[in-house]
């Protein structure tokens, strides 16, 4: 029996999160077949485990358009542009929906393990381009399976693999034995059981970023309730005017009010600061640990850690495939020094397309939260013009894949991987930008750094 043409094969999207469905979406919209392969059990598997967090974007800003014709097709109401869901909203109005449209498009419990040219690995050149791909997947009921594709998207995101406690990228020494008293997520104090983990208790916050702010702001709100609650906010580099964010300044205004929260909790007493502190150990006091910096510095015994030092890319399935990856962020390319943190100390979104998420792999594609490799600046609009012209392209329509308009705030922020570890932020920031996407320089920026 003859193998299917490649054109008769599906474009397998990893993951059914945002950026996925929304992958989805744009390709059906193209007249091309999307095959999505989902590891958890339903459309949105890791954006629910975040379900109590609030976005910083209103309802406007996280609906993909070609998603949403798709939506209104089956009766979908769109939900008051202006308000902010959380992550449970988000999955349940709007991804969950989108799913159910696209049906059997979509494959529920299938983890993918592997990706490579179809009797090819990394090295054979003979004819590689003219393969399809084939994709390996692990199944919820232990089978195993091989999936043909004519392209792959890859929007399978970053939340899986957070970043450790210790400074330099891997485990702090003695972080796996404390594995019970160390969380790598905001926690949810709405549910009782935290609540108690956390309530009357000492905690360290190692961590400068949003998801560092939410915690602070929750157990700040937690310590009204219960006396004794205290957060230790252990940060890297020191506290200087870019440090609590863009504030009032932000362009994303709840991020802006965030960011106050937090630096409320500092002034109010429920946190304190550690300033320079690069966790090298993790060291048992009894029942409480001790964290250990490379300068010899030792904090004061806490009973919890939560570690929000950000996330990164997992490669492992695509170990076969050639792609072309930034050293240090693992981002394509060409698309790494467009958002580089250690370059672009403001949150300011280059333009990108078709063309920077291109790899020596042709018909290979990162997306979404993953094409950023480590950088922390991604927006969910960005992710959906990301598709928009990745489908554009392998429909055979260069030109509308080249063309893509983004219009995005700024972020507020400064600082990353290099600037957030120095005495103090680097201040800049102007107003939004008008980007054209995959053709060069921006059309026209107002503001900028």
């Amino acid at each position: 029996m003859n193998a299917p043409a490649s054109d008769q094969l599906p474009v397998v999207v990893i993951g059914a999160g945002p950026v996925g469905l929304a992958a989805a979406a744009h390709l059906v919209e193209r007249g091309l077949e999307p095959l999505v392969l989902e590891a958890g059990p339903s459309a949105g598997t890791a954006v629910r485990e975040w379900a109590h967090v609030r976005l910083f974007s209103p309802w406007a800003e996280v609906i993909d358009p070609a998603a949403e014709k798709l939506l209104a097709s089956a009766g979908w109401v769109r939900p008051d542009s202006a308000a902010y869901p959380t992550g449970g909203d988000w999955a349940g109005q709007y991804l969950q929906p989108l799913a159910d449209v696209l049906g059997d498009r979509i494959r529920y419990g299938a983890t993918v393990t592997g990706v490579a040219r179809a009797g090819r690995d990394r090295i054979v050149d003979a004819d590689r381009d003219a393969q399809p791909f084939t994709v390996h997947v692990d199944l919820a009921d232990g089978r195993e399976e091989r999936i043909g594709a004519r392209a792959v998207i890859d929007a399978s995101g970053t939340w899986s693999t957070p970043g450790p406690l210790g400074a330099d990228g891997l485990p702090a020494l003695g972080e796996k034995a404390a594995a019970d008293h160390v969380s790598y997520r905001v926690p949810d104090l709405r549910d009782p059981a935290v609540r108690a983990r956390y309530a009357g208790r000492r905690t360290a916050v190692v961590g400068s970023g949003a998801s560092a702010f939410t915690a602070l702001a929750g157990l700040a709100d937690l310590a009204e309730e219960a006396p004794g609650t205290h957060a230790a906010w252990v940060l890297r580099r020191g506290i200087g005017a870019r440090t609590f964010g863009g504030g009032e300044a932000d362009q994303l205004p709840a991020r802006g009010a965030l960011g106050l929260r937090a630096k409320a909790a500092v002034e109010e007493g429920h946190a304190s600061a550690v300033t320079g502190f690069r966790t090298q150990a993790v060291e048992r006091d009894g029942d409480r640990l001790v964290l250990v910096a490379e300068d010899g510095r030792r904090l004061d015994p806490v009973d919890e850690v939560i570690v929000l030092t950000g996330l990164r890319p997992d490669l492992s399935f695509l170990s076969e495939v050639r792609l072309g990856l930034d050293e240090r962020l693992q981002a394509p390319t060409a698309l790494a020094p467009l958002i580089d943190p250690n370059v672009h100390s403001c949150g300011t979104v280059y333009p990108h397309g078709v063309n920077e998420l291109a790899h020596p792999e042709r018909d290979v594609y990162l997306v979404g939260m993953k094409s950023y490799g480590r950088a922390p600046t991604f927006l969910a609009l960005t992710g959906y013009e990301q598709v928009r012209s990745v489908a554009a392209a392998l429909a055979g329509d260069r030109e509308a894949a080249e063309r893509v308009e983004l219009t995005l705030p700024e972020t507020g922020v400064c600082g990353g991987a290099g600037l957030y570890d120095a005495p103090e932020g680097v201040g800049c920031c102007g107003g939004p930008a008008t980007l054209q996407i995959g053709t060069g320089a921006p059309a026209s920026v107002s503001g900028g750094c």
